[in-house]
């Protein structure tokens, strides 16, 4: 039995706690359905066990109080007291995470070293550091705060890009829905990939994004342009990811010259429109491959990176995964390719 505790407060974010909170419940159930017994224990607990209302203005009432019999104590009031320090602490970010209680700090600079595994979901980070139990350490959070992050705790390395990090028995994870991958990779740490995959159909969602996936897709990683010419050319790349992308054919899309069209494309838009470009054949190649049984080369060449080669050498290097070993963590029951046995092979000997 593992211990879950999740730590609320006053403007917490509603979807930090729910979401990893479903994902476990639905390990338990997953078990339950096979004769087995519940897995987890999940708790919630608050100072005083008073009720906090979410960010979103939601009440919830948590199980236990934080100021109750310290972890360890074998007591049944205090959050961790009934099987000792909890297995796996979990801080949820919001509002309230980035205007810390002191008291809130201190419990967790005092019990959070005992949890086997810490856990923050978004911006809880901030309370983490504050408790000093980031320090030294590589982290991640919701994008818009990364900065915010690393301006304030100048001893933690944050990086803005991944959806979560781990860093020894400690794991940070950026805004949100990434709470629920980070709560999926550690079910299939405890209980295998066929059970999280059960509890990522059951919650319709992916199974499962890598923690080294940018947290943005490449549509959202790029304002909208304001001018409708240049908005037409980003939907356009992504309609024909195979087409000529080059700046010379996308400044005609636009009916400007390319010089006008990359200085006003990178203004607009936020990236020059070569990386723009890069990263939409990325993210639809990633999607083939997670949602068709289109093998490697045809996947190159439908997403413009001509050969296979290139593809692998694009998802190495933003991914750190050869595009056979991402399918097979994105479609573990689809059988490999030739292509992707060939390609897996390469992997393990290099020098063949």
């Amino acid at each position: 039995m593992h211990t879950v505790l999740i730590v609320l407060f006053d403007g917490v974010q509603a979807l930090d706690v729910t979401g990893p909170l479903e994902v476990f419940d639905g390990a338990n159930q997953w078990r339950n359905h096979r004769g087995g017994s519940p897995v987890y224990d999940i708790r919630t607990a608050s100072l005083g066990g008073a009720v906090v209302r979410t960010s979103s203005g939601l009440r919830l009432v948590p199980d236990e109080d934080l100021r109750g019999d310290p972890p360890g104590a074998g007591g049944r009031n205090g959050a961790g007291g009934r099987n000792g320090p909890p297995g796996l602490l979990i801080v949820p970010g919001g509002e309230g995470s980035r205007r810390a209680d002191p008291e809130l700090v201190a419990w967790l600079r005092a019990h959070g070293p005992a949890a086997q595994r810490l856990v923050s979901v978004c911006t809880g980070a901030f309370l983490l550091a504050e408790a000093g139990l980031l320090d030294g350490r590589k982290v991640t959070t919701h994008w818009a705060y990364c900065g915010t992050l690393a301006a304030r705790f100048p001893g933690i390395v944050v990086d803005p890009d991944p959806i979560f990090v781990r860093d020894g028995n400690v794991t940070t994870s950026a805004g949100v829905t990434a709470g629920i991958d980070l709560a999926l990779a550690l079910v299939e740490d405890d209980l295998g990939r066929e059970a999280a995959l059960a509890i990522a159909r059951q919650l319709v969602v992916f199974l499962r994004r890598p923690g080294n996936q940018a947290q943005f897709s490449a549509q959202l990683a790029g304002q909208l342009a304001n001018r409708e010419p240049l908005r037409d050319v980003q939907q356009w790349i992504v309609d024909h990811p195979a087409a000529d992308l080059s700046v010379q054919a996308l400044a005609s899309q636009a009916s400007l010259s390319p010089r006008q069209f990359a200085r006003a494309f990178a203004v607009e838009v936020g990236i020059p429109p070569g990386r723009y470009v890069d990263r939409v054949r990325l993210e639809t190649a990633r999607r083939r491959l997670e949602d068709t049984a289109d093998g490697v080369e045809q996947t190159a060449r439908s997403c413009g990176y001509g050969t296979p080669e290139a593809m692998r050498r694009a998802f190495v290097r933003a991914l750190g995964v050869s595009p056979g070993e991402y399918r097979r963590r994105f479609r573990p029951t689809a059988p490999p390719t030739h292509e992707e046995t060939k390609e897996s092979h390469a992997d393990r000997h290099p020098a063949l």
